[in-house]
């Protein structure tokens, strides 16, 4: 992994303070967000059409200036750059207006105010969403061992998200990836979570650890389902999915447990929207089924 340069050496001189500063930002945040997908700079540049070398640029703040001339074009209509760059249609102004009184709010008035939406207008209810259990979190967490058995405790079906997204698709996860890139497994998901829900009322289900970093998809499944952070230490979530015989995130141990961090610490907020959270560290499969059954009975 190359070193971190020093903020002296990230400024380009043909750009003032407050635009380097902006292209600082932004190769932050797509950085932050590559992490919060669980994709290397190499996985990136093959599905963008975009070279690791331009991406690696764009991430240590040397952006083209193009997007800083977009942003100038935005500023001066009274603007944001994401309103000038969205696809989809014209949002109504109800939904600019709220947009905007939302973002005036600290975060725990924002989990308030969303969780007192879904009350008011979600018809579905408290009540169906926890006959609906979804176990979220990263691999080795204990997300399939803890689903399993709670679903025979409460003699409801346990799904494996991965299952579905390979029967509607009629090929393997790794394949999709291969063949069609990471964007069109998060359309699968998408439609595989709709098809779950609506052929089921009662479950347990176990879906895969990125799917927090599509807000529509995560949206579905926190207003459908009754979700569990099922959390672990970076070390105990790569040891388990060693001992389970993937080998693959041990190969550079070093460099695997350093994308592991990355990618739990730009998950955490988003996992942490759940209605409970379940830390499965040092504990055995019995002590932690115990406590699952508790969060269960308390919430």
């Amino acid at each position: 992994m190359p070193k971190s340069e020093s903020p002296e050496k990230l400024q380009r001189p043909d750009l003032s303070a407050a635009e380097n500063d902006y292209l600082r930002i932004l190769g932050e945040r797509i950085r932050d967000l590559r992490a919060r997908h669980g994709m290397t700079r190499k996985a990136l540049a093959q599905d963008s059409g975009v070279s690791e070398r331009y991406l690696a640029q764009l991430e240590t703040g040397h952006g083209n200036i193009s997007i800083i001339l977009l942003r100038q074009i935005a500023q001066a209509m009274g603007n944001q750059l994401p309103d000038l760059v969205r696809e989809e249609p014209e949002q109504p102004v109800e939904l600019t207006l709220l947009t905007q009184f939302l973002a005036r709010l600290p975060p725990k008035k924002l989990a308030r105010a969303r969780n007192l939406l879904i009350a008011e207008f979600d018809g579905k209810g408290k009540l169906t969403r926890r006959r609906r259990i979804a176990l979220i979190g990263l691999r080795g967490a204990g997300k399939t061992t803890l689903g399993t058995l709670l679903s025979k405790r409460l003699g409801v079906p346990f799904l494996e998200l991965a299952q579905a997204i390979e029967r509607d698709a009629g090929i393997i996860i790794p394949e999709i990836f291969a063949l069609y890139g990471q964007a069109a497994y998060r359309r699968y998901e998408r439609r595989s979570l709709e098809s779950v829900i609506e052929s089921n009322e009662a479950f347990v289900l176990a879906p895969g650890g990125g799917i927090v970093s599509e807000p529509a998809t995560f949206d579905l499944l926190l207003s459908s389902c009754h979700t569990i952070w099922i959390k672990a230490s970076p070390e105990e979530h790569m040891a388990r999915v060693a001992a389970q015989g993937d080998t693959r995130p041990v190969g550079d141990t070093e460099e695997a447990m350093l994308d592991l961090q990355r990618i739990l610490a730009g998950r955490a907020a988003l996992y942490d929207e759940a209605d409970a959270v379940l830390d499965t560290a040092g504990k055995t499969i019995d002590q932690s089924f115990g406590e699952l059954l508790e969060l269960l009975g308390s919430s």
